[in-house]
């Protein structure tokens, strides 16, 4: 197993290989606007550091969001365009729970097979959806059903304006940069600000050995800022 993994729905353009067991390799760029440009030469980079090539690839993961319109489009459609040139399978994950696991977990790095999760309680992950707002859900650690890999997503992922969170919600925890953005209103920020596409391959990898289902849907959670007049007419 060779799974390569793209997600642009942060500030960072990420993409990860990781055969299953381990983190093979990431790469990152801090990057709000220019995806076209800089994914294809990071996917060239990171194949070439770990010494490999995209005939070796047997599948691929992408990160569904949510995120901006553009930039998660763009991951979205270079998974796919890669998987159907290669006639691999593409499988989605949401990109909140992966910055969850990386809020959780206590070894994820590049090159890791352990993922012991840290004994917190719950945690919330709060992301820049621009226009003021965050795109947000709550996590917390456990097993049985709704678990992945240790993980429980309390309810769907959500786009609200921060102070239109609950107090108690915004007092958690956070993760990714909703506490950089608004500070004041997120007054506990941990560390992880962006999608470790390195953990996103690993966990991609072992739910692909799983069989368990991963339909590459983009959570948008709203319409992009540039429609067509049948779109904007459109309830």
């Amino acid at each position: 197993m060779l799974i390569l993994a793209i997600d642009t729905s942060t500030s960072a353009i990420g993409v990860g290989l990781s055969d299953g067991e381990s983190v093979l390799g990431a790469a990152h760029r801090i990057e709000a606007r220019g995806h076209t440009e800089h994914l294809a030469p990071l996917v060239a980079a990171l194949l070439r550091d770990v010494g490999t090539g995209v005939g070796d690839l047997t599948g691929l993961v992408v990160g569904t969001g949510p995120g901006p319109f553009t930039g998660l489009r763009v991951g979205m459609v270079t998974g796919l365009t890669m998987g159907h040139a290669l006639g691999v399978r593409v499988h989605g994950m949401c990109s909140l729970d992966v910055l969850a696991h990386q809020a959780l977990c206590l070894e994820c790095g590049p090159g890791r097979s352990d993922h012991r999760l840290r004994t917190r309680g719950e945690v919330l992950v709060a992301t820049d959806a621009r226009r003021r707002e965050v795109y947000w859900a709550r996590y917390l650690p456990g097993t049985g059903p709704g678990a992945h890999d240790g993980v429980v997503r309390v309810g769907d992922p959500a786009v609200d304006r921060p102070a239109e969170l609950p107090p108690g919600v915004r007092s958690l925890p956070t993760a990714g940069r909703g506490p950089v953005l608004y500070p004041d209103l997120f007054p506990n920020p941990l560390d992880p600000l962006d999608v470790d596409a390195g953990l996103l391959a690993l966990l991609g990898a072992r739910r692909v050995a799983s069989a368990e289902p991963m339909p590459v849907e983009p959570l948008y959670l709203r319409r992009p800022d540039a429609l067509t007049t049948a779109e904007r007419a459109t309830p």
